[in-house]
C-alpha cells in the first residue's frame, strides 16, 4: 500500500500533515511515537474510517483485519458474553471448526468456547482476540497496541507469537506499540510520528538511534546491543 501527502485534520486540529510512505506486501510496519502523537488516528485512517486529504492506495483491495486499542478482558466483563458468542459476533460468522482452527493456533483449546470472555487471564484474553482477527482469512492484520495491560512476560509472549503467525501466513502487518525491542526484533520498516508532526520512515537499523529516538519521545533514550 501506499500513502502520499496524507494530511488529517480532526475537530479543527491538524493531527498529521504531508504524511508520505509505503509498505510492501509480507512487511511489518510499526508505527511509533509518544501519546497523542496520532499513531491510532492514523491507523483509523488507513481502514477508511476517519476523513482525510491526500491520497491512500490499498494495491489488490486486501481482506483485513482490526484490532483496536484496548479491548480487554476487563472491558467485556460486565457482559454475558462466552468466547463462542464473541466469535459469533463476526459478519459473517465463522464455523465451528474454523474457530476450533484458530484457537489450536494460537494456543487456545476448545473448551475455553464455553467460558465467559471477560473471565479469561489477559494473555488468554490476547490470544482469543488474535484469533477473532484471524479466523476471516485477512491478507492484512492492523493492530493497536496488542499487549495494553500485559505484564512484560505476556507481552513477549504475543509477539513471539504474532512473529510466527507472520511467518507462517505470509500477512502483512501495521503495528502500534511502545516496545522498542520488539521494534528492532520484528519489523521491517519503522514509521515514527512526534506531536510536532516530524516524521522518520526507514528500516529499524537504519533510522533508530538515541537521536532520533529523543526527538521522537523528548526524552533521553539510551539504546544497548546485545552480541549473542
Amino acid at each position: 500500500m501506499e500513502v502520499k501527502n496524507l494530511n488529517i485534520n480532526l475537530d479543527g486540529n491538524t493531527i498529521l500533515k504531508d504524511l508520505s510512505f509505503q509498505v510492501k506486501e509480507g512487511g511489518i510496519l510499526t508505527i511509533l511515537g509518544p501519546n497523542g502523537a496520532g499513531k491510532s488516528v492514523l491507523l483509523k485512517t488507513l481502514l477508511g474510517l476517519l476523513p482525510y486529504k491526500g491520497e491512500i492506495i490499498w494495491h489488490g483491495k486486501p481482506k483485513i483485519g482490526y484490532l483496536p486499542q484496548g479491548l480487554s478482558q476487563l472491558s467485556v466483563k460486565s457482559y454475558p458474553l462466552s468466547v463462542a458468542d464473541f466469535f459469533s459476533l463476526k459478519n459473517p460468522a465463522p464455523s465451528s471448526e474454523e474457530i476450533i482452527k484458530f484457537l489450536d493456533f494460537v494456543g487456545l483449546d476448545k473448551s475455553i468456547l464455553g467460558k465467559k470472555a471477560g473471565n479469561l487471564s489477559g494473555g488468554q484474553f490476547q490470544r482469543m482476540l488474535i484469533a477473532w482477527v484471524l479466523v476471516s482469512h485477512p491478507q492484512v492484520i492492523v493492530l493497536d497496541e496488542p499487549t495494553t495491560g500485559l505484564d512484560i512476560g505476556g507481552g513477549e509472549t504475543i509477539y513471539s507469537l504474532l512473529q510466527t503467525i507472520w511467518k507462517k501466513e505470509n500477512l502483512t502487518i501495521f503495528l502500534v506499540t511502545h516496545d522498542l525491542s520488539i521494534v528492532y526484533k520484528n519489523s521491517t520498516n519503522v514509521l515514527c510520528l512526534t506531536h510536532k508532526r516530524e516524521v522518520c520512515y526507514g528500516k529499524p537499523s537504519d533510522i533508530l538511534n538515541s537521536e532520533t529516538l529523543e526527538q521522537v519521545f523528548g526524552t533521553e533514550v539510551k539504546i544497548f546491543k546485545h552480541n549473542q
